[in-house]
């Protein structure tokens, strides 16, 4: 019989919403589906990762996947987190039967159908900053797509070599990226894109800037609920 933790079911604690309450911090996170390449840390980082988000009060999205997606899915329900995944397969079915993913720490599922090329899109497009773990080609794509949307991206460094991979690769760009994050605590990094996601979306958000109130029906209108 499968011992359940207790926290994985609970209700979600916090929510990080922005300034007047528009908005809840939605991160990715990216990472290899098989990590047998990463190290022994690279569980408990997924983990610390995952935790991090929820503590901070931040919705957890990833590929609905296995390995470092979901153990940082994991971590965030150790905090009584909320979880949302992105798969490639069309159905439920598909997604366990074909693609032989989990079902397990998400509290959400979205079955895009796109394969993995294009859930990654979804993925990213979805979320507002990425975190960027050990990984390799499917990672480095999110990256690319996470880079070329200029997501505020946060690169975990670690016993792996993605992290000196995508710096590579980032000075192979020749474009300046000031939203661009590494670092090998989970914490600072999780507070680093909350950081840049409320201060981008206080600046540039038309939703945010928007003086006239909530209503749907117009300035200072009342609603009958």
């Amino acid at each position: 019989m499968r011992t359940i933790h207790p926290n994985h079911t609970a209700v979600p604690k916090n929510f990080c919403r922005l300034p007047s309450g528009y908005g809840v911090v939605k991160i990715g996170v990216s990472g290899a589906a098989e990590t047998g390449h990463c190290g022994l840390d690279a569980f408990e980082k997924a983990k610390e990762v995952g935790r991090e988000i929820a503590v901070q009060g931040g919705i957890i999205v990833t590929g609905a996947t296995t390995g470092f997606p979901m153990y940082a899915a994991m971590g965030a329900k150790d905090e009584c987190g909320f979880s949302i995944g992105f798969s490639p397969a069309s159905t439920e079915r598909e997604h366990v039967d074909v693609y032989k993913l989990p079902l397990e720490y998400l509290d959400v599922i979205v079955y895009t159908g796109f394969g993995y090329a294009g859930r990654d899109l979804l993925l990213v497009r979805s979320c507002d900053a990425m975190i960027i773990g050990c990984g390799r080609i499917g990672t480095i794509n999110e990256f690319a797509v996470s880079f070329e949307d200029r997501r505020p991206i946060g690169i975990l460094e670690g016993t792996w070599k993605t992290d000196e991979e995508l710096r590579y690769i980032i000075n192979l760009a020749h474009r300046p990226n000031d939203a661009i994050y590494f670092d090998s605590d989970p914490k600072a990094l999780v507070e680093k894109l909350i950081e840049r996601v409320m201060k981008d979306r206080a600046e540039h958000s038309p939703v945010f800037n928007n003086h006239d109130g909530w209503s749907a029906t117009g300035k200072k209108a009342e609603i009958i609920l």
